[in-house]
């Protein structure tokens, strides 16, 4: 390890020369009061940025043990750390100096959910802090006196500010553990009560607009029907009233444009933790919550659809189907076909975003198309069975097809906002209606198959043997495009990275014929549980853009890859 003294001198030195000469500064520098590890130097300007780390003593950085001694408490500092990194880079301006984007430091960026990341490692004895740098250049020229100003002014003041503890604003670091806390615990209570959801009185379920994320200001807060109400007394010592779902079959009605499909994005989300003031941050759904959804012209590898779609003409095979070229009905039935197989307790639908012709069947239509002539057996007469026979809630969005009133436990409606119990007027309509349709399923629900992947399916070789992110909803492998789109509950590019990274490991490191999908993803998740996320990571010094996503997300992005090849 050399002195930081010699990484100065290097620089002064270097001022002038050939942008390749910047590789020379690869290693550790030890610095007053932390190691600064250069991983990766970028070759040009317009490159990717460099990779470095901060890593410091953890009796320097002063962070007290006890706000660290669980996974909740690591993963709630590391992302209040890495969001305090960030902001001292803003306020310090973090102009491009010179070419491309170098003269400029850069941190995952972190959105309104806490996830588990790697920009910031805490472990017992060091904490380590994951950045870019874009190394300063005019031209193709180095600027070294320009990269001596951000390594030995800037980044000082910046790890200063955002990582001793003693800098730290105290009270809101305190506030965000026990905020994590009490929202782990409220998930953990959700089975204890029965329900699939809660949504906290005073919530701000509204976003700012269509781009933004954070609440809208000036909202109409969350009030339950008292029906609905309950109280939940928290690890922190507050007790919050809100709405609990039940388990069961939920139908949102309402209006449009009174807040139906905000309130289900809202519980979408509720399968991550929130920052405080978010709005949402005491909105709780079961962790393994899906929002389904159709997907026209999606990849399908024999998927057993049969409980949905069957009796296809020219007989084709539903229990194990495939397509290149889903329709919108057959892509649904896949994803809650797949949904299933991976595990899920609580299936999220919106009308909207559904194929019709899956979700419902009217009785005109039966009277008028022969039910043998018809293959589709409409979600509408399955929902009850998947619940009472699998154990799968649906909460399900209706604004047009009233007959869902025969399958539901719960009705709300979202009036301007404010949600009302409607349960007994919906059950009431539906024993008044003489035009009922029929119930159109003569078989039972079988369930899924669980299917196990071919490694001839990722038969790259040499540079098209690699998967990378290409922001949040598309991933390379190769020169395949994964369209990832149709995942709703991705919240974050970073996720996205994860999941390329994850695919490379399953292809590498778990892919052997003999594990199911979802057997496979486990063995993933069990060596991040155990070894932490950059273990999975082939770069062994900076895999400081990863935040993990759930295992529906990763299992779903493999599904959707067009060479997957099924046993």
């Amino acid at each position: 390890m050399k002195n930081y003294k010699e990484l100065e001198k290097l620089l002064f030195s270097m001022d002038g020369k050939s942008y390749s000469a910047y590789k020379s500064l690869k290693g550790e520098y030890k610095f007053e009061k932390y190691i600064l590890a250069i991983d990766h130097v970028q070759s040009d300007p317009y490159a990717p940025p460099s990779k470095m780390r901060v890593i410091m003593d953890r009796k320097i950085c002063g962070i007290p043990y006890e706000l660290t001694d669980t996974k909740d408490k690591n993963i709630a500092v590391s992302d209040f750390l890495t969001r305090n990194f960030y902001r001292e880079i803003q306020k310090i301006g973090n102009d491009s100096t010179g070419t491309g984007g170098s003269g400029r430091i850069f941190i995952d960026r972190c959105g309104q959910e806490i996830l588990e990341r790697t920009s910031v490692l805490i472990k017992r004895d060091k904490v380590e802090v994951r950045f870019e740098m874009g190394m300063p250049a005019r031209g193709r020229r180095i600027m070294g006196k320009a990269a001596q100003k951000i390594i030995f002014e800037q980044l000082p003041e910046i790890v200063e500010k955002s990582i001793i503890y003693d800098n730290l604003n105290k009270k809101a670091l305190n506030e965000q553990v026990i905020l994590v806390l009490d929202q782990e615990y409220a998930r953990k209570m959700l089975k204890e009560k029965g329900l699939v959801a809660f949504v906290a009185n005073d919530s701000v379920l509204p976003r700012e607009s269509g781009v933004s994320d954070r609440p809208m200001k000036n909202a109409v807060k969350f009030k339950s029907p008292e029906k609905f109400e309950i109280t939940l007394k928290l690890p922190s010592g507050k007790e919050i009233s809100g709405m609990g779902i039940p388990k069961g079959i939920t139908l949102i009605v309402g209006g449009g444009y009174h807040g139906k499909s905000t309130l289900l994005a809202a519980l979408e989300r509720g399968v991550y933790n929130h920052i405080a003031q978010d709005g949402r941050e005491l909105i709780i759904s079961e962790s393994d919550a899906v929002k389904i959804r159709a997907e026209d012209g999606r990849n399908v590898e024999k998927v057993n659809i049969s409980g949905f779609i069957n009796n296809l003409p020219q007989n084709k095979d539903t229990r194990a189907f495939s397509t290149e070229n889903a329709s919108g009905s057959t892509s649904q039935a896949a994803n809650v076909a797949e949904a299933l197989e991976y595990g899920t307790s609580l299936l999220l639908i919106d009308e909207d975003t559904s194929a019709t012709n899956f979700m419902i069947r009217d009785g005109r239509m039966q009277k008028l198309v022969a039910k043998e002539k018809e293959p589709i057996t409409p979600f509408i007469d399955r929902v009850k069975e998947l619940y009472d026979n699998f154990g799968v809630s649906t909460i399900l969005i209706v604004g047009g097809s009233g007959d869902y009133f025969d399958m539901a436990n719960h009705v709300i409606m979202m009036d301007e906002y404010v949600p009302k119990d409607v349960t007994e007027k919906a059950k009431e309509i539906a024993k008044l209606d003489e035009n009922k349709r029929e119930f159109s399923s003569n078989d039972k629900f079988k369930g899924v198959t669980q299917r196990i992947p071919l490694k001839k399916s990722f038969s790259q070789s040499g540079k098209l043997d690699k998967t990378k992110a290409k922001g949040k909803y598309s991933i390379l492998y190769g020169k395949e495009l994964i369209d990832i789109s149709g995942l709703e509950q991705l919240v974050d590019d970073s996720q996205t990275n994860c999941i390329a990274v994850m695919i490379d490991y399953f292809k590498n490191k778990v892919l052997d014929e003999k594990l199911t999908l979802s057997q496979a993803a486990d063995r993933i998740y069990e060596k991040i549980e155990k070894e932490g996320l950059d273990s999975i990571s082939s770069y062994t010094g900076h895999p400081g853009n990863l935040a993990l996503p759930r295992k529906q997300e990763f299992c779903g992005a493999v599904n959707r890859y067009r060479k997957l090849r099924i046993k």
